[in-house]
């Protein structure tokens, strides 16, 4: 076991590591061995900060989560439509960075269908991004870009439920949908909802 002085750095080194794993091999991948292999130490090791599979999930879970919430992301010029868009853009696979972290949460979604309380933060992320969504809609319509007649909550699920599906097809199929094809079926998306299409 690290000296107790070097501690938070062995632990900051085991994030690395659980990360790694997660962005190559996923969830169903994350093991003890593939973790401790990644670190380039004994299993033996991990058992100071992990007592079970399930310690070393939920852990992978709050870095994924820490990652994507301190991510940079894209601004819009301007509310309403604008970042409408620039919040669906920010989901989906455009570069390196974002291809990982979109393999870890897609891989995490059977982790989490097998266990409560990763499914209920699963959930609350869920709400939270819609609440995100729901409040430019809401602008947008404020704005005259969106019809007034529309459920804003309505608006968020579907926009929600296009931009996850888009991210998932883009994961499998990365030659038929690389980054710019993605914008534009976002665009093409938003002037779906505008009925400008």
């Amino acid at each position: 076991m690290p000296a107790k002085g070097d501690h938070e750095a062995r632990r900051a080194d085991v994030a690395e590591a659980v990360w790694r794993v997660l962005a190559t091999r996923g969830f169903g991948g994350l093991t003890m061995r593939a973790v401790a292999t990644e670190l380039g130490a004994s299993t033996g090791l991990l058992t100071h900060y992990f007592r079970s599979k399930r310690d070393l999930v939920r852990y992978a879970n709050e870095i994924a989560a820490e990652r994507t919430d301190t991510r940079p992301l894209l601004e819009a010029d301007e509310p309403g439509l604008a970042a409408l868009r620039m919040t669906l853009v920010n989901v989906l696979s455009l570069n390196a960075d974002s291809v990982a972290m979109n393999r870890v949460w897609v891989s995490f979604w059977d982790a989490a269908l097998d266990d409560e309380s990763l499914s209920e933060a699963q959930r609350a992320r869920y709400e939270r991004w819609r609440g995100r969504i729901q409040a430019c809609v809401v602008e947008a319509q404020a704005r005259g870009e969106l019809p007034a007649a529309a459920n804003p909550e309505d608006v968020a699920v579907q926009a929600a439920a296009f931009t996850h599906g888009l991210v998932v097809q883009a994961l499998f199929d990365p030659e038929r949908l690389p980054p710019d094809r993605q914008l534009a079926l976002v665009d093409d998306f938003l002037a779906g909802l505008t009925g400008r299409r």
